[in-house]
C-alpha cells in the first residue's frame, strides 16, 4: 500500500533546499490581485497583531503561527510534484523574491535565509526551488530586476508578474505615507518563514495522490460557511412547509450563483454572502496595530454563520418569518444586484461603465461598496443610477491616488472603504451625489496634488514599474472619450485588451521619443532629465503592438507618419484629422482643446502635449461628474 505522511511544515522547512514542480497537465498560475491582495492582507494583519515597534528579531518567536492549510506532493525523482497548492506555493515564492530585495537593500542578514527559500544546488547548478521549466523567465527577470515583456505570454507568466507588481504595491514603502509594515519587513521574514505554515500531505503513488485530492475536494468534503448558514438559518423556521419552501430558494440562488461564476470564480456562493453582509449589516474593521480585535469585516471574511448568529438583532431577525424573508426576498434580491455588478466588471457596458473602468484598476472592494448603496426593492433603474454614482466616485478616489503614487492596494485602502460603505450604505441616489461630491470637495488628494509637497499629480506622472498598469489606463480613458465625443465609437475595452480581438493585437504604451538619449542630447543634457520627460505622461500614446513593436526605435519623425491610421488621440499628432472632419473640430471648440499637429516633437512640443493631457485628464475626473449623473 503507497504510503502517506502528513507534516506541518513552516515555510522554511516547506522550501529549503526542496523543488517544487507540476504534471503538463495542471492548470496554469490563475490568482488575481484580489487573492493576493487577500494573502497579503491576512499576513500583514497577523503579524501587526503582535509586532511593536522596537521589539527585538528574536521576539518573533513570541508570535502566533498562521496556517495556510495543506498541499499534496507526489514524490517522484527527488522532485515534490504539486498536485494540490501550487497556487499558494507560487505565490509564496513571489512574496519571497520582493522580500529578498527589501531584505538586500537594508543589508540584513535575513536575506542568506529567503535566497535558500528561492533557489538552491541541483546537481551543481542553481535553480529555482519553484522548478517549472517554462515559468524559469519570469522568475529569472523577477529576481534579477529586469524587464519582462508580459505581452504574447502565457497566462502563468503573465499573472506571476501583475501579482508581484501588487506585492510590491502593498508592501513597497511609501516616503510620504508612513505604514505599520515600513520598519518591520525584517520582522515580518523571520515571521513568514518560521511561524507561517502548511500541511504537506505526501506520498510516492501518483494515483493515490489524485484520490487524496479528489477525496478532500469531493467526497467528505466538511460543511463550508455557506452549508452552516444555510443551515442555521433554515433551523430557524420551524414550519415544515415554510421550512421547504425557503430551502428550495436557497438551492435555486446558489445555483444561480455558481454557474455564473463558473470558470471565472470558483467560490462565487462565499463571495457574495461576504459581500452582502459587509455591504448590508457589516460596522467596523480592524485596527492595523497590536493586539487589535477582529471586527465585522475579519470576523465576515471568516465563518461568517458565527457572525450571523451573533448579529440576529440587528439583521431582524427575531421571529421565524424573519428568516423566511431574508431567505426567500431578501438574499434572491442582492444575489440578482451582485450578480449584475460582476457582469459589469467583467463584460464592458456602457450604461455600467465606471464599474468596468474600476475592474480595470482590480479594485475588488469596489463591489461590497457598491452593494452598500442598494436598499431592497429599489428599482432596477434606481439600482443602476446609484452603481453609476459610487462607481464614478471610486473611478475619481483611484485616479486622484494614481497620479500622486499614493497606494491603492486592497490593504491600503480597505479601512477607508470600511467607512465608506457605512456613509452610502441606503442613501437615495440625491443623498450619494451629496455625500460623495463632498467628500470629493475635501479630499487631500486632487488631480495637482496631494498634502506633503512631495506630490505633483499630473504634471508628475510617468511611467515606472508601479505606474504603468495606471499610465495604460488613462491613456485608454483618454483616448476612448476624444474618440466616443467625436462619433467614432466607444472603444475602451478595446484599447484595454479587455476583448478577444485585442488580445491578439494588445495596445501598447507608444513613446513618442525612442530610447536615445543621445539624439536629444542638445535639449537634454543629462540622460536622467531626458528619462524623466520621455516617460511622462505627455509623451506616450496607445498603439496597437505590432505597430509598436516595428516603430519603438525609430525617431520622432519617421514614426508620424504612421500615426494618422491610428486612433484619434495619435492620430492628432499629424494634419490628417484637422481636414475635413468637423466634428473633430467642433468638439475641439466646445472643450477649448489644444490639439496641434507637430512636424517634430522636442521640448516645446512636448510641454504643449503635457497641458493637453492635463485638461483632459481634468475633463474626465471632474468632480462635476458627479453632479451630473
Amino acid at each position: 500500500m503507497p504510503t502517506v505522511t502528513p507534516t506541518f511544515k513552516t515555510v522554511q522547512d516547506l522550501l529549503k533546499d526542496e523543488k517544487f514542480s507540476i504534471d503538463d497537465y495542471q492548470r496554469e498560475y490563475k490568482w488575481d490581485a484580489k487573492q493576493i491582495n487577500e494573502l497579503i492582507d491576512d499576513l500583514t494583519s497577523k503579524f501587526l497583531a503582535h509586532y511593536k515597534p522596537g521589539h527585538e528579531t528574536r521576539d518573533v518567536t513570541q508570535y502566533e503561527s498562521y496556517f495556510l492549510g495543506s498541499i499534496i506532493v507526489s514524490k517522484r525523482g527527488g522532485t515534490n510534484y504539486l498536485i494540490d497548492g501550487q497556487q499558494r506555493t507560487t505565490s509564496l515564492t513571489l512574496l519571497l523574491i520582493y522580500l529578498y530585495h527589501r531584505l538586500r537593500a537594508a543589508g540584513s542578514n535575513a536575506v542568506t535565509k529567503i535566497e535558500s527559500l528561492i533557489f538552491s544546488d541541483d546537481f551543481g547548478e542553481l535553480s529555482f526551488n519553484l522548478k517549472i521549466p517554462e515559468r524559469a523567465p519570469v522568475l529569472r527577470a523577477l529576481f534579477q530586476q529586469e524587464e519582462f515583456q508580459t505581452e504574447g505570454q502565457d497566462e502563468s507568466l503573465t499573472n506571476m508578474w501583475l501579482r508581484y507588481d501588487d506585492i510590491k504595491a502593498a508592501l513597497e514603502p511609501d516616503p510620504e505615507e508612513a505604514s505599520p509594515m515600513d520598519g518591520a519587513i525584517e520582522h515580518f521574514s523571520y515571521w513568514l518563514t518560521g511561524k507561517v505554515g502548511v500541511i504537506e500531505i505526501a506520498t510516492d503513488d501518483d494515483a493515490y495522490a489524485y484520490t487524496i485530492f479528489e477525496t478532500m475536494n469531493d467526497r467528505g468534503k466538511p460543511l463550508s460557511p455557506t452549508d452552516m448558514l444555510k443551515a442555521f438559518l433554515l433551523g430557524r423556521i420551524t414550519d415544515p412547509e415554510t421550512r421547504a419552501s425557503a430551502n428550495d430558494r436557497w438551492k435555486r440562488e446558489i445555483q444561480e450563483l455558481a454557474q455564473f461564476g463558473r470558470g471565472k470564480d470558483d467560490d462565487v456562493e462565499s463571495n457574495f454572502l461576504k459581500s452582502w453582509l459587509r455591504a448590508q449589516y457589516g460596522q467596523d474593521t480592524r485596527q492595523r496595530k497590536a493586539n487589535a480585535s477582529d471586527e465585522d469585516w475579519e470576523r465576515i471574511g471568516g465563518p461568517f454563520h458565527r457572525w450571523v448568529n451573533d448579529q440576529r438583532a440587528i439583521m431582524g431577525l427575531n421571529r421565524q418569518d424573519d428568516y423566511a424573508r431574508l431567505i426567500t426576498e431578501i438574499l434572491p434580491y442582492f444575489s440578482r444586484q451582485y450578480r449584475l455588478i460582476l457582469g459589469a466588471t467583467r463584460t464592458y457596458s456602457p450604461d455600467l461603465a465606471p464599474v468596468f473602468y474600476n475592474s480595470c484598476n482590480d479594485l475588488s472592494l469596489q463591489v461590497p461598496v457598491l452593494l452598500a448603496a442598494i436598499k431592497k426593492d429599489d428599482s432596477e433603474d434606481v439600482v443602476q443610477r446609484k452603481l453609476c454614482i459610487v462607481a464614478t466616485y471610486l473611478d475619481q478616489y483611484v485616479v486622484r491616488r494614481v497620479v500622486n503614487y499614493i497606494r491603492i492596494s486592497y490593504s491600503s485602502i480597505q479601512y477607508n472603504m470600511v467607512q465608506l460603505i457605512k456613509e452610502v450604505r441606503h442613501k437615495s441616489p440625491d443623498e450619494l451625489i451629496h455625500v460623495l461630491a463632498t467628500k470629493l470637495d475635501k479630499d487631500e488628494v486632487t488631480l495637482d496634488g496631494a498634502r506633503g509637497g512631495g506630490r505633483k499629480g499630473i504634471s508628475d506622472f510617468r511611467v515606472n514599474q508601479l505606474s504603468k498598469r495606471y499610465i495604460h489606463y488613462l491613456l485608454a480613458r483618454m483616448t476612448a472619450f476624444v474618440e466616443k465625443s467625436c462619433d467614432r465609437g466607444d472603444h475602451f475595452a478595446s484599447y484595454m485588451n479587455r476583448l478577444s480581438e485585442s488580445r491578439r493585437n494588445p495596445f501598447e504604451v507608444e513613446h513618442l521619443w525612442p530610447d536615445n538619449h543621445e539624439a536629444m542630447s542638445e535639449e537634454f543634457a543629462s540622460e536622467d532629465e531626458f528619462y524623466q520627460w520621455r516617460n511622462h505622461i505627455g509623451g506616450l500614446v496607445l498603439l496597437p503592438k505590432s505597430k509598436n513593436a516595428s516603430l519603438n526605435a525609430k525617431p520622432y519623425e519617421e514614426k508620424r507618419p504612421h500615426y494618422q491610421d491610428e486612433n484619434l488621440l495619435a492620430a492628432s499628432l499629424t494634419e490628417l484629422p484637422y481636414s475635413h472632419a468637423p466634428r473633430f473640430t467642433r468638439f475641439r471648440q466646445d472643450y477649448n482643446y489644444e490639439f496641434k499637429a507637430f512636424a517634430t516633437f522636442g521640448r516645446e512640443q512636448h510641454t504643449a502635449r503635457r497641458a493637453l493631457y492635463a485638461n483632459l485628464i481634468k475633463h474626465i475626473w471632474s468632480s462635476d461628474r458627479l453632479r451630473e449623473l
